[in-house]
């Protein structure tokens, strides 16, 4: 039991230390546009961002629960703490990559895919829950085209109720707002990727024998909420620069409209249960508000960049991590 315990310690450390990097990383995505439009300074907006997700990530479970038991049966792995500890070395080794670069990937993706690499490479293909896999990976393809489908349509909309009115007053109008959009977009973004974390020291526990089902235990949740509000503190300005900037220039009913529409898709997918890529609904939510206001204003090069990272994350993330099992198992395992 001391080895489980010690085992167990590293893993909560390790998942708390992807949340903080999670925070700094994909939290910044929540609050792109505000800063991007002057609506707050980004100091301010960051503190703003690190309290709704707190708020957020202690307001829901059902996006852990999903997490814990979709990907695969905890229960049924042989050192399922190990492949854990695999699959979050993979996805915080990933995340600091995209960082380094101010690449928007999604850490959903490679915490997602660093469980599956780290489950195969433990116990084999037979090992992950086909059905559920399918169904996270389903939902993290749709929410992008729905996000981006909701943000041409609502901007389509704005463009035509606002087509008369003075552009001074409407921006500084829509940068008021954009301070109550922002704080809902921080607030779905704490439901949804916090439990991504929650889910995973939960998956530890039952695979170690120390909880008998997927329910996250209070102190879980606190420790959760809390590394991803103190690395949402920290900023991610490289890719608050890339969202907000390098997409295409964007005004403050830009901001308002993609802000919207973006936390509409993240907490409908949090209300069902569904674990999504916040950065990948946020990314194309503003692609489809800068097709609706021009499409040739998209800088469709950065586009492509970015929609490259998100088809590369997760086979990286699942390679990562099955090497790092490896490594695992040969040095403690064997």
């Amino acid at each position: 039991m001391t080895t489980v315990y010690i085992t167990m310690t590293i893993v909560v450390a390790l998942t708390l230390a992807f949340d903080f990097i999670n925070g700094f990383h994909d939290t910044a995505n929540a609050i792109a546009t505000l800063v991007s439009t002057r609506a707050l300074r980004p100091r301010i907006a960051i503190v703003m961002a690190s309290c709704m997700n707190f708020v957020g990530a202690l307001s829901f479970t059902g996006v852990a629960k999903t997490i814990g038991g979709s990907v695969a049966d905890p229960s049924r792995l042989q050192y399922g703490q190990q492949v854990v500890m695999a699959a979050l070395l993979g996805a915080i080794v990933w995340n600091l990559i995209t960082w380094k670069f101010g690449i928007p990937s999604s850490s959903s993706h490679a915490l997602i895919g660093g469980l599956a690499g780290a489950v195969i490479a433990s116990e084999g293909f037979g090992a992950i829950n086909a059905g559920g896999f399918a169904g996270i990976i389903k939902g993290l393809i749709v929410s992008p085209f729905l996000a981006f489908g909701i943000g041409y349509a609502l901007m389509q909309a704005m463009k035509l109720i606002f087509a008369g009115g003075n552009p001074h007053k409407l921006n500084k109008r829509f940068r008021v707002t954009q301070i109550a959009t922002g704080a809902l977009q921080s607030f779905t973004h704490g439901t949804n990727d916090a439990q991504k974390g929650m889910g995973i020291i939960t998956f530890a526990l039952v695979s170690a024998g120390l909880q008998d089902d997927l329910e996250v235990p209070l102190w879980v949740k606190l420790a959760a909420a809390t590394a991803i509000a103190l690395g949402t503190s920290a900023g991610g300005m490289k890719i608050i620069r890339t969202l907000g900037t390098k997409i295409f220039k964007i005004e403050p009913i830009n901001g308002f409209t993609a802000d919207l529409s973006s936390a509409g898709v993240i907490f409908g997918a949090t209300w069902i249960h569904f674990p999504v890529s916040t950065t990948h609904v946020i990314t194309s939510s503003i692609l489809g508000v800068g097709s609706a206001k021009r499409f040739s204003a998209v800088k469709w090069d950065t586009a492509l960049r970015i929609v490259i990272s998100w088809i590369i994350t997760i086979p990286i993330a699942m390679t990562m991590s099955a090497l790092a099992y490896e490594l695992i198992y040969w040095c403690f395992l064997r």
